[in-house]
C-alpha cells in the first residue's frame, strides 16, 4: 500500500514522502493518526504542488538547521547523574536530559530529534545524534558525571 506522509515518522520517512507500507499499518495506524493519506493520483498532484510552493521555505528551514549545527559545533555537555560505586548510574540518561542541557547552553532542540547510538547506563563520554533536518544531522558529545 502506498501512502503519502503528512508528518515525519521515525523509521519510515519524512513529510511529503511517498512510501510503501503494509496495508494494516497504513489503514490501522498511519491514516487514523493523521500521519498519512492514501497515495492516489489526486493526492500526489496536491503534494507535488505543495512541495513546489514550499520549496523556498524548505531551503530556509534547511539553512536554519545547518546554522544551528554550525553554532553547536564541537560542544561537549555535562550531564549530572546519580552514580553507584561501580560507576553505573541509577536509571539512564534520556534525550530529555540532553535537550535540557542544550537549552541551558542556549540551543533549542526538541527531545524527539535526539537519539543515542548506545544505551547510557554508566558514567563516561557518549555521543548523541541531533536530527535537525532530513539532510542535516549533527553529533554532539556529552559526559555523564557523578552528582
Amino acid at each position: 500500500m502506498e501512502v503519502i506522509l503528512k508528518d515525519d515518522v521515525k523509521g519510515l520517512g519524512y513529510k511529503n514522502d511517498t512510501v510503501t507500507v503494509k496495508p494494516g499499518y497504513g489503514r490501522n495506524y498511519l491514516i487514523p493518526q493523521g500521519l498519512a493519506v492514501i497515495a492516489s493520483t489526486s493526492n500526489k498532484k496536491v503534494v507535488a504542488e505543495n512541495i513546489r510552493q514550499a520549496a523556498h521555505k524548505a531551503e530556509k528551514i534547511q539553512n536554519d538547521a545547518q546554522e544551528l549545527a554550525n553554532s553547536i559545533g564541537d560542544l561537549t555537555l555535562e550531564i549530572p547523574a546519580k552514580v553507584g560505586e561501580s560507576g553505573k548510574i541509577f536509571g539512564s540518561v534520556t534525550t530529555l536530559q540532553v535537550s535540557d542541557a542544550l537549552k541551558a547552553k542556549g540551543f533549542d532542540v526538541d527531545r524527539k530529534r535526539i537519539s543515542f547510538d548506545q544505551d547510557v547506563k554508566s558514567a563516561g563520554e557518549y555521543t548523541a545524534t541531533l536530527n535537525l533536518h532530513k539532510e542535516v544531522k549533527h553529533q554532539v558529545k556529552f559526559n555523564v558525571v557523578a552528582e
